[in-house]
């Protein structure tokens, strides 16, 4: 399995392993910076250290793992959130709206990819060559309206290298509704084929949506109302890398689990990356390769 690589050491805190775990533990669980540093005991300098060394690794070890995949069916999206303050109220460099392209696999629910930065043409065509340098085979792109991706995707898989669709849903409240905080619904959709041969009946947005939700409680950084926003750039993508690695390897997916008859099951099982579920002490392990031994 493509777990065997050798392990990657990184330099990180002297705390003991027990605290280490505690904290990942916090942080994966959608726990603000500063409550896990009081849950924990440590300080919040402390965290965030543990934070970048962690998101390091959890990047590259992704990076090299996570090729010569077979999906079949891919949903792309871009999740939006903030770095020091929203776009309007932005008064020093840096700050501002901030944009996390993410890919994930229909079939095993994998996080194939995914890129921190602005919401351009050029971010769009880094992600999706990414995205397109991960696959063993030909793939079905399903993507939103965005026009962006009209040139990113035919750059990355060439003309004829791809099955590609988008699929725009129309947003509206009901005719009857009179709640006053009633949130959009979701009225219809329009598939349109894009490159090569789609299946209709698997143009669809679903499953990376609902990975959007997921982002959004598992990962404080994320969330839509909240003083708990990153505040450097680096560090938001350190979070995402920690929360693709803990999704990725370490927690049952639901519905790959009920598939299996009740054996737990994560993303990468169901991708043949991994034979098992991991354990945070098994991230921690592969940036102090003695603690393998142990």
């Amino acid at each position: 399995m493509r777990d065997q690589l050798p392990r990657l050491i990184v330099t990180m805190n002297k705390l003991p392993p027990a605290k280490q775990t505690a904290i990942l533990k916090a942080l994966c669980e959608g726990v603000s910076i500063r409550a896990t540093a009081r849950m924990v005991g440590v300080s919040r300098t402390t965290v965030l250290k543990l934070l970048v060394d962690v998101g390091e690794l959890c990047a590259l070890y992704q990076d090299t793992t996570l090729r010569n995949l077979g999906c079949r069916r891919l949903e792309i999206d871009e999740i939006w959130a903030f770095v020091g303050a929203k776009a309007r109220r932005a008064t020093k460099a840096g700050q501002g709206d901030i944009w996390t392209f993410t890919a994930i696999d229909a079939e095993s629910k994998l996080l194939v990819s995914w890129l921190v930065g602005d919401r351009s043409p050029e971010t769009a065509h880094i992600f999706m060559q990414d995205v397109a340098a991960r696959l063993s085979n030909r793939v079905q792109v399903t993507t939103d309206g965005h026009a962006m991706y009209l040139s990113a995707v035919e750059a990355a898989f060439s003309y004829w290298g791809v099955d590609n669709a988008m699929l725009v849903k129309r947003y509206g409240m009901p005719v009857d509704d009179e709640r006053r905080y009633s949130p959009p619904v979701c009225l219809g959709a329009d598939k349109t084929r894009v490159l090569g041969k789609p299946d209709p009946s698997k143009v669809s947005t679903s499953y990376v949506e609902r990975s959007n939700l997921t982002i959004r409680m598992q990962s404080r950084r994320f969330t839509r109302l909240t003083n708990a926003f990153s505040k450097k750039a680096e560090n938001h993508a350190h979070a995402f890398a920690l929360f693709a690695m803990y999704y990725n390897y370490c927690r049952p997916h639901q519905t790959l689990t009920k598939a299996r008859g009740g054996i737990h099951i994560t993303p990468a099982m169901a991708a043949g990356v991994t034979d098992r579920v991991w354990k945070v002490e098994d991230i921690l392990a592969r940036m102090e390769p003695k603690r393998m031994l142990a």
